[in-house]
């Protein structure tokens, strides 16, 4: 598995900037503890920490609660809530899947 995490400045409706990019990958296989390690760790390599909460689709966690994936994130975790959140989570899809076809 590979996670990619962007740090970017987002409005309502769009990406204002991304502030940098962080990554991570294990071959483990995809269970709610190795995916939140992993998303942890790619946070973890993000160039500054973000200021802001991490933002994924529930998706990304089987569908767990929020206050229960937002246990291991700092500084907080929610789930997507506006469009500028979910083309931040998009870019980090695209990073993450051109990672994945770099170390295969």
């Amino acid at each position: 598995m590979v996670a990619a995490a962007v740090h970017a400045r987002v409005d309502s409706a769009r990406i204002r900037s991304v502030e940098g990019m962080g990554f991570a990958a294990v071959r483990e296989g995809p269970t709610l503890e190795a995916t939140v390690a992993l998303t942890a760790e790619a946070v973890g390599h993000l160039p500054e920490p973000p200021d802001g909460p991490v933002v994924a689709e529930a998706g990304e966690y089987y569908e767990e609660p929020a206050e229960r994936v937002g246990l291991s994130f700092q500084p907080e975790f929610k789930y997507v809530e506006s469009i500028g959140e979910r083309e931040t989570v998009q870019a980090a899809h695209h990073a993450a899947y051109a990672a994945r076809d770099l170390l295969l």
